[in-house]
């Protein structure tokens, strides 16, 4: 899978961010020297953002060696890169550096977890990640999931149609429906149903993807029956979505529905842990 590149020019303003007027404590207490630092991971894994740290510590002149790689599993005490160059430098860069592995970590591993829980039962299901991001940060954030195993949905307002619940007070799904085919042949069509019976409406609109939101895993199972019994479930995909929780996530994965939405994968991150020490004097 192709991941999207951050551009350095945000990873950039990250470190801008941090040090409007440079690291003062640095420059007023350290001489000048090279020195080398080590990431390591505090807890175990899944990580992520490594690639935005190697190539915003290669901006800013410093060395990075690592055996690791955005994708894969770490335990505790795991030394995750070693980085070599100017003390200034690497303290400058310190909290930037971390802050972007510990959050896109944090949302890989979570995603990870959540598939994997997926797929125990039910292989053709895959988690989404969605646009309740923080601003600002939602390549980022939709990165780290994707780094994780889950599908990234839309990246924005401009990727695909979703009709919701808030369009379909000011237009009928038949409507809506209509006039996103006739806008371009290019984009998946998506509809959000809250009722049984909005779903099945629906999926006979001609839609690509239903979405049903805030459902029951009972309510669900019966939108699914009558979409067989019509011959219309293996014309769409089928997504639920609304306040899905792992202690929730198998009983609605265990439907032979194709996605699960789930905003709790970027709007209530847990940052891993990670830690970066100076080891010696160059």
């Amino acid at each position: 899978m192709k991941f999207p590149d951050i551009p350095l020019s945000q990873l950039i303003g990250f470190v801008e961010e941090d040090s409007p007027f440079g690291d003062i404590t640095s420059e007023a207490v350290i001489e000048p020297q090279i020195c080398t630092a080590v990431i390591s991971a505090r807890e175990p894994l899944f990580l992520a953002g490594l690639a935005e740290v190697i190539r915003l510590s290669e901006w800013y002149n410093l060395s990075v060696l690592s055996k690791s790689s955005d994708g894969l599993s770490h335990k505790a005490g795991d030394r995750i890169a070693t980085i070599t160059g100017q003390a200034h430098t690497i303290l400058l860069l310190e909290r930037t550096l971390l802050n972007i592995l510990g959050r896109m970590s944090g949302i890989a591993t979570k995603a990870r977890k959540i598939q994997d829980m997926v797929l125990a039962v039910n292989t053709r299901c895959r988690i989404t990640a969605t646009r309740k991001t923080a601003p600002g940060l939602r390549l980022m954030d939709k990165k780290a999931a994707m780094i994780g195993g889950a599908d990234p949905h839309r990246f924005s307002l401009s990727d695909a149609v979703l009709i919701k619940d808030n369009h379909l007070v000011l237009v009928s799904v038949d409507k809506a429906v209509m006039r996103a085919k006739a806008s371009g042949a290019y984009h998946r069509i998506e509809a959000e149903a809250d009722t049984i019976d909005e779903a099945l409406m629906i999926a006979r609109a001609g839609v690509d993807i239903i979405l049903l939101d805030n459902m029951t895993p009972g309510q669900v199972s019966e939108v699914l029956s009558l979409l067989s019994e019509n011959r219309l479930r293996e014309k769409v995909i089928v997504e639920v979505s609304g306040g899905i929780t792992e202690d929730t996530l198998v009983m609605y994965a265990s439907l032979p529905i194709d996605r699960i939405s789930m905003g709790a994968l970027t709007h209530s991150v847990t940052n891993s842990d990670f830690s970066l020490d100076i080891m010696n004097k160059g």
